[in-house]
């Protein structure tokens, strides 16, 4: 068997032991560890001392040599993955496994490979704009339009330009299963913000509506990610910029002013509303209220009069001349109730003075 039959059947190329290995009977046998130094060394001093008949003085620099350069070859299987990477072992180009981090061996050049890409770095991705260390400019973005420009669910135009934030979940589907990992996380997003504007109303998009768009387009991204088996994961997606189209701006900024205007209006319509239409009910509940008791009254006072009328009648039909008598003085009663009153008695006697002014003495008495 040749020494590149051995490598392709994952035998050792130095021989047929090998530590933690067994012999299957036709020489052949399982590596699973790198092969024992000092075996490597005899072997290969007896192949040197067989093509050199026996005879090592003359040639034992060659060999020093070729034993130094064989030792750091097979030293340099050794690799080390750090904390934030993912080793991927490749074995002639193909995916072998997968190492966590730490120190760990493989087959050196040109059998195996290994690739440690970052895991847990947060990579960034623009879309609708483009910082200024991407666009060459000095300062401030730049705008995409063919990105940000989008259409929303009332037919109306929004620029919207946001980051999408991702990380490597699966190091060996991330470096074999997608070509252009940046721009497949660019046109994911990108279809998922389309998908998610078109639904929604732009009052929506510029207003109260964007944490819920941005955890919307976040998942659907992820949705497709995971149908590419990309092996990413999107960490957050973050909108920079929502606004009307420069060119309409202004225009759009007059409607937001009228519809402002229309909402103060209004507003202040349904306070007036709300302050006159309570007082007018109110009015008119006490309007109500004292034509009840109004009338309550009036019936009561007329139930009364009548009730008095049937008494005085009955006592009139018993005794008319004193009823009459009655009737007379207490009319006469309330007639000079409110009028000064003097009496003269022109049939005194003498010594008796004929006038009695009763409101002097009224007068006098409250003085005294």
């Amino acid at each position: 068997m040749s020494f590149k039959d051995k490598i392709l059947n994952n035998q050792s190329p130095w021989g047929s032991s090998s530590p933690g290995g067994s012999s299957n009977g036709n020489g052949s046998g399982t590596r699973k560890d790198p092969p024992n130094l000092d075996d490597v060394i005899k072997n290969f001093q007896k192949t040197i001392n067989k093509f050199s008949g026996g005879k090592s003085g003359g040639s034992r620099p060659i060999i020093i040599g070729l034993l130094v350069l064989l030792v750091l070859y097979v030293a340099s299987g050794l690799y080390r993955v750090l904390p934030d990477e993912q080793g991927v072992v490749l074995r002639f180009g193909k995916y072998v496994h997968t190492t966590q981090p730490g120190l760990h061996y493989h087959f050196p050049t040109p059998f195996e490979r290994v690739l440690t890409p970052k895991v847990t770095k947060v990579n960034r991705v623009d879309v609708g704009f483009r910082p200024a260390s991407d666009s060459g400019r000095t300062s401030g973005v730049g705008n995409v339009p063919e990105e940000s420009l989008m259409l929303t669910g009332d037919e109306n135009i929004v620029d919207i330009n946001y980051s999408v934030f991702w990380v490597i979940k699966d190091a060996q589907k991330f470096l074999f299963n997608i070509q252009s990992p940046v721009e497949t996380v660019k046109a994911t997003s990108e279809t998922a913000m389309r998908e998610v504007i078109a639904k929604n109303e732009i009052q929506t998009i510029l207003t109260e509506g964007r944490s819920n768009i941005e955890v919307e387009v976040q998942e659907i991204t992820q949705k497709i990610l995971d149908e590419y088996s990309s092996g990413i994961q999107i960490t957050q997606v973050q909108t920079q910029q929502a606004d009307p189209p420069a060119q309409v701006i202004d225009a759009f900024r007059d409607v937001q002013a009228a519809r402002a205007d229309r909402e103060r209006s209004k507003n202040e319509a349904e306070a007036y509303a709300n302050d006159v239409i309570p007082r007018a009910r109110g009015e008119a509940e006490q309007v109500l209220q004292q034509a009840e008791a109004y009338k309550k009254e009036v019936v009561a006072k007329a139930e009364g009069e009548a009730s008095r009328f049937l008494a005085i009648y009955n006592e009139y039909k018993n005794a008319k001349q004193v009823t009459q008598e009655r009737m007379y003085l207490e009319t006469m009663e309330k007639v000079l109730a409110d009028i000064d009153k003097v009496i003269i008695d022109k049939e005194s006697g003498s010594g008796v003075v004929p006038y009695l002014p009763l409101p002097e003495l009224k007068k006098s008495g409250s003085t005294n």
